[in-house]
């Protein structure tokens, strides 16, 4: 047997399925948003300067999170806004349809930042070269073998610099094909980066899938003379 409904009683109304869809997409996309602006954004290699880490057109992943109860240390590889926008020399990547639209609410970001790694933090005395070619921070020597591309030395220019409080002094891998602090020393700050120009630190290549892989420090930065030493 079956009951009829009572009479007057409210029929319920569904939600018409593009206005759900619209509503979803939305909160979707303000999830994204707040994900971006406080958590993690990706960005993309544009140039060869920090080979062999990254090559052109990877995908890497910054997370912000590290930056909240710490401070930007040596060894990091940091994006970081374009100081005073007279840096960046970059082509503009080839996206597809998907990236544009990222692009277009914010998530997809396409210029105006550069990657590079932090060598001083602020008062760092940063010294290129000693007898052995090698830079020195605060008088200790690094060794970045491991790190900087293959057939090339430390720095193919001398430079002799006292970081200022809240600057960074940043340097790509590829240190013969890299416009870094080196290259921009006749400019305010004397080619450091304001730390308030970090967006965030280099956690992860995501993408080509056969380059995925996390990001470490190298171990010199480990080196507790570092920090006594500085002066």
């Amino acid at each position: 047997m079956t009951h009829a409904a009572a009479p007057g009683a409210p029929k319920k109304r569904r939600i018409p399925a593009s206005v759900e869809f619209v509503v979803l997409l939305a909160i979707a996309i303000g999830i994204a948003v707040l994900i971006k602006a406080f958590f993690v954004q990706m960005f993309f290699v544009p140039s060869t300067s920090m080979k062999p880490l990254f090559v052109e057109n990877d995908r890497i992943l910054v997370q912000k999170v590290s930056y909240w109860t710490g401070d930007v240390s040596r060894g990091d590889v940091i994006v970081f806004d374009d100081p005073d926008g007279k840096w960046l020399n970059q082509p503009e990547p080839t996206l597809n349809v998907v990236q544009k639209a990222l692009s277009a609410i914010g998530l997809y970001p396409t210029g105006g930042h550069l990657v590079k790694r932090v060598i001083g933090i602020g008062g760092d005395h940063v010294v290129c070269c000693d007898s052995q070619g090698r830079i020195r921070v605060n008088g200790i020597p690094l060794e970045e073998n491991d790190y900087i591309r293959k057939g090339t030395s430390p720095s193919d220019m001398d430079f002799d610099v006292v970081v200022p409080e809240d600057r960074l002094w940043v340097m790509g891998d590829n240190r013969t094909n890299s416009e870094d602090s080196r290259y921009h020393q006749n400019l305010a700050g004397g080619g450091t980066v304001p730390v308030s120009a970090v967006v965030g630190k280099v956690w992860a290549i995501v993408w080509p899938a056969d380059r995925a892989g996390l990001v470490k420090k190298p171990s010199t930065f480990d080196n507790e003379k570092l920090k006594s030493s500085k002066p």
